[in-house]
């Protein structure tokens, strides 16, 4: 199949061995999740076509050579409700970013050698690097970066990630533990349910888990995070830690200035009045909610959180 053909197209779903294929039809991708951009894409190509492409997952890696396609320009890692997905929506207000929040097919390959034994870490690499060419395709020709939003439970495959692209700069976000479990409890994302994500992502014993107590299992789960995050920066310098205290426009001029990306000053205006409402929900205005009860559960990652902001200060 010729290059020119793929132009928009990109893999969305995996199935055993094979892959599914979605026609982008030059639709933007701007919304907060890219869960939201395949929905959309999916009512377009259902009014174009009755059937489904399909093809072997192999084809991933000869389909993507010859593509028109930008080499990311960061990653952005996350322990979850930090101001993350606000920062994405930011980049994405300008065409000349391509800004790819939480793709579903990237954590489909990541944890694929928890589900299928038939895969290896060498196999999935290899996939995910065809695959981020296909979402990184230059469709207008006004792109310049290229920024990938990682799922927050990505930064256990950081040393994976950092050998597929070993000069890519990584930014990690955090925020008090505390606050974060506070938000999910009241609207859990896919890690504050036990076991939903394989246990073995998070390096917990699945024997182990206490499933009746979704709380615990969130602050083993951030307990996880704030200590990989540790280890990255002690031996990582090609990394940029921010806190979601610093607020949105602040974490974007460091990104900016960290990944040499020039942002005019008519662009930073328009990020600065999007930040003022919420990143899921984009004409309610953004109100902070109340700080919670600090429990005894999350004294653990309380603790890595204040080790983290002793080395921002070092």
């Amino acid at each position: 199949m010729p290059h020119l053909s793929l132009k928009n197209w990109i893999p969305y779903k995996f199935d055993k061995e094979f892959c599914y294929w979605l026609n982008t039809f030059n639709e933007p991708f701007t919304a907060p999740f890219f869960d939201d951009t395949i929905s959309r894409c999916k009512r377009l190509a259902y009014a174009h076509a009755s059937f489904k492409p399909v093809s072997h997952v192999e084809m991933l890696n000869e389909w993507s050579d010859g593509l028109d396609y930008l080499e990311p320009t960061a990653f952005i890692f996350h322990i979850s409700r930090c101001g993350s997905t606000l920062v994405s929506q930011l980049l994405a207000t300008t065409d000349e970013h391509i800004t790819l929040s939480e793709v579903p097919f990237f954590d489909d390959l990541l944890r694929l050698p928890f589900q299928n034994t038939v895969f290896d870490e060498t196999d999935v690499s290899g996939l995910l690097r065809a695959a981020i060419r296909f979402y990184g395709q230059k469709r207008t020709g006004r792109e310049q970066h290229l920024f990938i939003k990682t799922d927050s439970w990505h930064i256990l495959f950081y040393q994976q990630l950092r050998a597929l692209y070993p000069h890519v700069p990584f930014i990690l976000i955090y925020r008090s533990p505390d606050e974060v479990l506070t938000s999910h409890l009241k609207i859990p994302g896919m890690q504050a349910v036990p076991g939903l994500i394989e246990p073995r992502v998070f390096g917990f014993n699945p024997d182990e888990i206490t499933y009746n107590r979704p709380d615990i299992y969130v602050a083993q789960v951030l307990e996880k995070y704030l200590e990989q995050y540790q280890h990255v920066l002690n031996t990582d310098s090609n990394c940029l830690l921010l806190n979601y205290n610093e607020g949105p426009m602040a974490m974007i001029n460091k990104i900016a200035a960290f990944t040499n990306t020039t942002i005019s000053q008519e662009v930073l205006a328009i990020m600065s009045q999007r930040s003022q409402y919420h990143s899921k929900r984009p004409n309610e205005a953004f109100t902070e909610e109340l700080r919670p009860q600090r429990l005894t559960y999350i004294n653990r990652a309380m603790g890595l959180y204040d080790e983290l902001e002793a080395l921002v200060l070092k």
